[in-house]
């Protein structure tokens, strides 16, 4: 199971962080990846990051202003979002998944979702 958390109401060029906390398995050999859904919109990928850290990737859209980061030791993954936009204001969600891809449907396990509002 997968809990996401830290969502709020934030102004434009703020910052947030979101945490995603696993429970009932380990996902330490588990890709983890962050997802967002725009009303409206299609779920779309951000961010993912590989089982190690080591491996990282972004969306266009967010790189350079997102930074996934995860504690395996805590069973938690995180999505440091910076110099925020009203275009990501969006239901953030976390996976995770066993293989090495951006298509959300390929991702088992999911969190409920946290809303991050970026007003202008």
């Amino acid at each position: 199971q997968l809990q996401a958390s830290g969502g709020g109401l934030v102004q434009a060029g703020g910052s947030l962080r979101l945490s995603c906390a696993a429970s009932g398995r380990t996902f330490s050999s588990y890709r983890m990846g962050w997802f967002r859904q725009a009303p409206g919109k299609e779920r779309e990928f951000a961010a993912t990051i590989s089982w190690s850290g080591a491996g990282t990737y972004y969306a266009d859209s967010v790189k350079g202003r997102f930074t996934i980061s995860r504690d395996n030791a805590k069973n938690t993954a995180y999505l440091q979002m910076n110099r925020l936009k009203p275009e990501d204001t969006a239901v953030y969600y976390c996976a995770a998944g066993s293989f090495d891809t951006t298509e959300y449907t390929l991702y088992k396990y999911w969190g409920q979702g946290t809303l991050v509002t970026v007003s202008s």
